[in-house]
C-alpha cells in the first residue's frame, strides 16, 4: 500500500512539472528586449481566446491556430502596437469571441446571462415536478381506507 501511494505521488510530481515545463517552452520562443512588451505580450495571450480549443487562451493552447496567434501578437508587440490596436485585429478577425472574457453589452448578453437562465429554468422545473408530487393524490385502497378508519377511532378512543 506504501509503494502505491508512493508511486502516484511520484506521478502526479512529474505530470506537473512536465505541464510547467511544457508551458515555459511555449514562451521561451518568444525573445524580448523591453520588459514592458514581454509583460503586454503575456497579458495579451492569456486574454485572448484561442477560436479552435474555445475554452483556452491562445497562451495555454497548443493547438496550431493559437501558435499562429500568438505569433501574430508577438509581431504586432515587437512593432510597437498597444493593447488595443492587438485586440482590435483580433476581434475584427474573430468577433468578440476573441475575448476570454468578452465585454457585457448587447451582442453578449447571452453569453453572459445563458448560463443564469438555464440553471433557473432547471431549478424551475425540479422544483414544479417537485411539488406536483407531493400535491398529488394518493388514492388508497379499501383495506388501506379501513386501516386508516381503525387508526383514527383508537386514537380518538385514546384522546376522550
Amino acid at each position: 500500500m506504501r509503494n502505491l501511494i508512493t508511486m502516484l505521488v511520484v506521478a502526479f510530481s512529474v505530470t506537473l512539472s512536465s505541464l510547467s515545463v511544457a508551458y515555459a517552452v511555449n514562451l521561451e520562443t518568444y525573445k524580448f528586449d523591453d520588459p514592458q512588451k514581454e509583460a503586454l505580450f503575456r497579458e495579451l495571450i492569456d486574454e485572448l481566446r484561442c477560436p479552435k480549443c474555445q475554452n483556452q487562451t491562445i497562451g495555454d493552447s497548443d493547438a496550431p491556430l493559437a501558435k499562429d496567434l500568438r505569433d501574430r501578437t508577438y509581431m504586432m508587440v515587437q512593432q510597437g502596437a498597444s493593447k488595443q490596436e492587438v485586440v482590435d485585429y483580433m476581434v475584427a478577425r474573430y468577433g468578440d469571441f476573441a475575448y476570454y472574457r468578452p465585454p457585457v453589452k448587447v451582442s453578449t448578453v447571452v453569453l453572459w446571462l445563458g448560463p443564469v437562465i438555464v440553471i433557473l429554468v432547471g431549478a424551475g422545473v425540479i422544483l414544479m415536478r417537485v411539488r406536483a408530487r407531493n400535491n398529488a393524490e394518493v388514492e388508497l385502497s379499501e383495506q388501506e381506507q379501513a386501516q386508516l378508519a381503525a387508526l383514527r377511532a383508537s386514537k380518538q378512543d385514546k384522546s376522550s
